[in-house]
């Protein structure tokens, strides 16, 4: 039988191939997605994850459907990039509470449903600019390290009731936004990768399947890189 699974920002990008990924191996699951068209073959639910009330209500919602959350995918996520003295406060908050307390949130109901199931899998998208920093993404930066200590502290408290908390932090991915880059950007980019060329969705999709496996059983507290080792040393 197929599992609950939950990916919130599911409907494009990162999100919609991890939640393709987990409907062809034949898992239920469920998307949240703030705007735009969620993908088909999947339960969607409008929801913006910086408000509490939208998130409980769509976990009503899945539940309900699909049964308790066994594979949470924190995946949603913002951008308002801008070096940190023109950067507005409102630019700050909006991706801290996006990015950081929208996953604590999720996190947070899904684990009530895997303490009483005695299992599941907490899976956190951070981002190599969590790890590294980039100038003119102070908070973005922040919010995706932040992530790192979230699933550590989470795979401490949770571990004996055999629940894993996992950070996956992609590189430069062949998504919408990176294509949207100019062409001598995108060449500059490359160069700095050792791999030398983007990784794509459906690489990012693997290795959080591969992370809710039974094989990935005795991994937790963990940051996997997906960056054609753009990262590593780190």
């Amino acid at each position: 039988m197929g599992r609950s699974v939950l990916v919130t920002g599911g409907n494009r990008g990162i999100g919609a191939a991890i939640a393709s990924a987990f409907s062809q191996a034949g898992d239920s699951v469920a998307v949240t997605y703030r705007s735009g068209q969620p993908p088909e073959g999947v339960f969607a639910v409008r929801c913006d994850v910086r408000d509490a009330d939208q998130v409980t209500s769509a976990f009503d919602q899945i539940t309900a459907h699909q049964g308790p959350v066994e594979i949470l995918v924190a995946n949603a996520g913002i951008t308002r990039d801008a070096l940190m003295l023109r950067m507005s406060e409102e630019d700050w908050s909006d991706v801290v509470a996006t990015n950081l307390t929208g996953s604590f949130r999720v996190a947070k109901l899904a684990a009530k449903g895997m303490l009483r199931l005695r299992r599941g899998r907490l899976i956190f998208i951070s981002s190599v600019v969590g790890l590294l920093g980039s100038a003119g993404q102070v908070n973005y930066a922040a919010s995706k390290a932040g992530l790192v200590g979230m699933a550590r502290s989470l795979s401490r408290e949770l571990g004996s009731r055999g629940i894993t908390a996992n950070v996956v932090a992609p590189g430069f991915i062949d998504t919408d936004m990176t294509a949207a880059l100019p062409v001598g950007t995108q060449a500059e980019y490359r160069d700095a990768i050792p791999l030398q060329r983007f990784g794509s969705a459906a690489e990012v999709a693997a290795t959080v399947r591969f992370l809710a496996s039974e094989e990935a059983g005795y991994i937790t507290g963990a940051v996997l890189p997906v960056d054609g080792g753009l990262g590593m040393g780190h």
